[in-house]
């Protein structure tokens, strides 16, 4: 495979590069595979489209740790287990559709026809990934108790304190040059794959075409989702012909997501940066790009350094405005002076805060809700996964490792 080489830009430069650069993310030629018994608990990371409430099944499973070559060759890979009958499907139709839609892709990205139409054909269609987009037929009620104690607890707390420790250095500087909090991109990274063990095992190409031409109707918002995995699959394609990659070789979630931070094509090539400086980009292989990836993801999204993600907040019923307040959803609306004057008591730094504010409401099945104020900074987490549940989940997650890791003593 051919390695892109930067030789002369920063990692901040290299987060602006065009499609071409940020495409040889071939990097995708390190991926190891997962066990069969990973592949099931592939289903449940979270991946950034993700609708923005959370369900519950949104849990990634707990998994063996994985040794992870960054140069792993294809024939390494070739060494695969066999996939389980969950990852099985059927040859992918040759309709007008895709036809169609192929020569369009083609001519629009500049890449060969024969070779997209040539992709296409080997792409399987996958009945489970069509499922598992779908609602659940029987909703169950939400609770962020039991949602966060799958995240929150001494499993991922212990690999977490692993990971800080063994990639210090590149989380101190990711902070620096990004300033994004080192703690937070150990969150994000160890609620979507638990470090980098459950990174999926659906070949991506079959994911994405399934998603791009057989989108279930009966889903809410099937042809926008549609849309959106047509778009990501346009780019799964652009970026694996312009990095030499073959893409049957790269696997991930059921909806495309790939390597530790579960980046989205798209996402890819936009926010991926080389940030251990070899000259290409490796989310699976490189945890050090990893960490200045999901930074500069955050920066893109106008993290703000040095500001609060929430504020505790108290409620009186009868006299807190809940209508209004929960109006605006999880986007902050409201200067510290109208929230206070909804009915919502605030208290400490909350009372000195600069910019608006949001009402988070956190269900907790049959128990009363839980609360807390949002801020600019909050957001800006519900953008990498459109939910409050999973934002909190990552904060609460990046507080426990912190705690874990200043409590440990240092290695000499």
């Amino acid at each position: 495979m051919n390695v892109f080489q930067n030789r002369t830009q920063s990692p901040q430069r290299k987060a602006h590069q065009n499609l071409a650069s940020l495409g040889l993310a071939l990097l995708l030629c390190a991926l190891t595979a997962l066990t069969p018994d990973s592949a099931q608990a592939a289903q449940s990371t979270a991946p950034k489209q993700a609708k923005r409430d959370a369900s519950q099944s949104a849990q990634p499973a707990k998994v063996k740790p994985q040794q992870r070559k960054k140069n792993a060759t294809p024939k390494k890979q070739a060494a695969r287990p066999a996939r389980t009958a969950a990852l099985a499907g059927m040859p992918l139709a040759s309709s007008e559709q895709t036809q169609a839609w192929a020569q369009d892709a083609a001519k629009r990205l500049q890449l060969d026809p024969v070779w997209v139409k040539n992709t296409l054909a080997q792409a399987q269609r996958l009945p489970s990934v069509e499922r598992l987009v779908l609602p659940p037929s029987s909703p169950t009620a939400k609770n962020w108790a039991a949602y966060r104690a799958r995240f929150i607890e001494p499993v991922r707390i212990h690999a977490g304190v692993r990971f800080w420790q063994t990639h210090r250095s590149a989380l101190e500087r990711a902070e620096r040059e990004y300033g994004v909090p080192a703690s937070l991109i150990v969150g994000i990274i160890g609620v979507e794959t638990l470090y980098g063990q459950n990174t999926g095992n659906f070949r991506i190409l079959d994911a994405l075409a399934t998603l791009a031409f057989h989108f279930p109707s009966a889903h809410p918002r099937a042809a926008t989702r549609q849309a959106f995995f047509q778009s990501e699959l346009e780019q799964f394609l652009l970026l694996s012909s312009r990095s030499g990659t073959d893409p049957l070789t790269i696997r991930g979630s059921y909806a495309g997501a790939m390597g530790l931070p579960q980046f989205m094509p798209s996402s890819w090539a936009r926010f991926a940066v080389d940030f251990d400086g070899d000259g290409r980009i490796d989310l699976f292989g490189s945890p050090e790009d990893a960490i200045g990836s999901v930074a500069n993801y955050f920066k893109a999204f106008d993290w703000r350094p040095g500001m609060p993600t929430h504020y505790p907040v108290s409620l009186t019923p009868g006299q807190t405005n809940m209508d209004t307040l929960l109006a605006p959803d999880i986007l902050p609306t409201f200067s510290v002076t109208s929230f206070v004057g909804q009915g919502a008591s605030l208290s400490g730094a909350a009372l000195q805060h600069i910019g608006p504010l949001a009402l988070i409401e956190l269900l907790n099945g049959p128990d009363a809700p839980s609360y807390v104020a949002g801020t600019e900074n909050f957001y800006a987490i519900t953008r990498y996964n459109w939910s409050s549940y999973y934002a909190m989940a990552v904060i609460d997650l990046a507080e426990a490792v912190e705690r874990a890791v200043k409590a440990t003593p240092r290695k000499p």
